[in-house]
């Protein structure tokens, strides 16, 4: 409904109640409709916001912030052609802004918060572990590897939610598995995992 149309229905007095009903009405049906996708989308929201940051306060802080700003454009952002893409780049661009204001100390060693792991029975040491490694990469790289492997987006998707091209997600992806393939926390519990399973000679 255009301002225009409410500021006429008002010149008769009652109808300009009517108009300010509708409008208060539609602004309540918004609302409903946005605390539904927020309870609907906030357990994957925190389990992505803390593999980027590691920290699971920092992690419902970050998801808290995205959902807020979206929150302020929800009209808009409600006819978007994906949803969840649009807020994936509010969350990610919000954890990139805390490293643009200041250096962030992290310390990845938790086990992820991840209700639908992809590997529901691997040891929890193997996934401290690659936490571990994942803090060792910059915050871009971290966010292509949570975004790509993690949350299972094609590169097209992981270069429109951060906002870069498919050859920069592609570079940086290989930049990350390089890393992680020579992280010593991974290297070492492999050795270690090795060592254990070796039988000794008869």
């Amino acid at each position: 409904m255009r301002r225009s149309a409410i500021a006429g229905a008002g010149a008769d007095g009652g109808a300009g109640d009517v108009g300010v009903g509708a409008v208060a009405e539609a602004d309540a049906d918004l609302d409903a409709e946005f605390q539904a996708y927020m309870a609907a989308r906030w357990p994957v929201l925190v389990r992505t916001a803390f593999l980027l940051t590691g920290d699971r306060f920092l992690a419902e802080d970050l998801a808290q912030t995205a959902l807020t700003r979206v929150y302020a454009s929800w009209r808009r952002v409600r006819r978007a052609d994906d949803v969840d893409a649009y807020v994936r780049r509010v969350l990610v661009n919000a954890n990139t802004g805390r490293f643009r204001k200041r250096r962030v100390a992290e310390h990845l060693v938790a086990v992820p918060l991840d209700g639908r792991s992809h590997t529901p029975h691997e040891p929890i040491a193997q996934r401290s572990a690659l936490m571990a490694a994942l803090a060792e990469l910059p915050a871009r790289q971290r966010a292509v590897v949570v975004l790509r492997y993690w949350e299972d987006l094609s590169e097209r998707d992981v270069a429109s939610v951060m906002g870069c091209s498919v050859g920069t997600v592609k570079s940086q992806a290989s930049k990350a598995l390089a890393r992680l393939r020579a992280s010593a926390v991974l290297v070492d519990r492999d050795s270690t995992a090795a060592e254990s399973g070796r039988k000794e000679p008869e």
